[in-house]
């Protein structure tokens, strides 16, 4: 009996030892638990909502490679968490609360109380754009708004857009938007950009780009899609109504990383600052997607780093001894 109790354990706990545990099911995780699996690793993919992270609220996508166009992102992210359980990958719902990621097993701590160990972790949590916060915003998301141009631009052709911001992203993304629209119009609480000189000389020289100095959106409006926003002037709060089809709101990205301070190398913006193989400073742990500091964050460049930091999970693995065995 005693024995029976003794492999009983030993059972459950080799059921806790995965190979790869990916934090975070959006392109990055959803492709690193690809090849995590078609590598033979047992994989472990945890996701606190449905897997896709931002991806699921793009309404149509064209620069993905190999597809003149995917319907939604919705179904694009949903073919990429079939592939991976098709190949093995374990898929879990739960909240991450706190992690331990010192030892040769990572430890990740449930909102329900549960433990999740792994030999590696990959890190795909991601960054939320940051938003105005008012009314509009939410209803009219992917039918109007947007927070990427470089994903959303040519969805606009010969339309009036308004860009939100004056930070280099934001303005340098303007000169972008021109490639597409009639008109582009930059709104700015202030009476000069944040931008680098070079990015706002270009801007500002640019024909069809015009400056709404000292606004802030008050309200985003219309029918079935954009078709007006309300600017309010922060001296003299006279508010008014602006027609546009579409409103790029371009104010910053904020990684999903608090929980990771004193324990990974963050950047001074809070990004994972990771090698060319996506290792972290603590071996083991790798990052990979919007959460990771990089020039460019798309679902291509999510995907490449999921990839990497799977390959590069497999060969560290290579390179350890563990005295249990993990479920495969």
């Amino acid at each position: 009996m005693l024995y029976n109790i003794r492999v009983t354990i030993k059972r459950r706990f080799r059921k806790l030892l995965y190979d790869v545990i990916i934090l975070g099911g959006g392109p990055a995780g959803l492709t690193a638990a690809i090849y995590a699996a078609r590598a033979r690793m047992s994989t472990l993919l945890v996701e606190k909502a449905y897997p896709g992270g931002q991806l699921i609220m793009c309404e149509n996508i064209e620069n993905f490679p190999g597809f003149a166009e995917v319907s939604s992102g919705y179904e694009l992210s949903t073919a990429m968490h079939q592939q991976a359980i098709k190949f093995g990958t374990h898929s879990k719902t739960a909240e991450i609360e706190r992690m331990d990621l010192t030892g040769d097993e990572k430890i990740l701590y449930t909102t329900e109380g549960e433990e999740i160990r792994g030999k590696t972790i990959i890190l795909c949590l991601g960054a939320r754009p940051r938003k105005l916060g008012v009314p509009g915003e939410e209803e009219f998301l992917g039918r109007g708004v947007s927070y990427c141009a470089v994903c959303d631009g040519a969805f606009y052709q010969g339309k009036k857009l308004v860009v939100v911001g004056g930070g280099d992203t934001a303005v340098e993304d303007s000169v972008y938007l021109t490639h597409f629209a009639s008109s582009v119009s930059i709104i700015h609480r202030r009476d000069k950009f944040r931008a680098q000189k070079i990015i706002q000389e270009r801007a500002l020289a640019h024909p069809i780009i015009n400056v709404h100095w000292n606004q802030v959106v008050k309200g985003i409006g219309g029918g079935d899609s954009v078709d007006h926003i309300v600017l309010e002037n922060v001296l003299t709060q006279e508010e008014t109504k602006v027609p546009v089809d579409g409103v790029f709101i371009l104010i910053g990205l904020d990684p999903n990383t608090k929980m990771l301070q004193g324990i990974i190398d963050l950047d001074d913006l809070g990004y994972i600052l990771t090698d060319e193989n996506m290792q972290t400073n603590v071996p083991g742990v790798f990052a990979a997607g919007d959460v990771r500091k990089k020039l460019l964050r798309q679902i291509v460049t999510a995907c490449a780093d999921g990839a990497i930091a799977a390959t590069a999970a497999e060969k560290y693995i290579e390179g350890k001894h563990y005295s249990t065995t993990a479920l495969r």
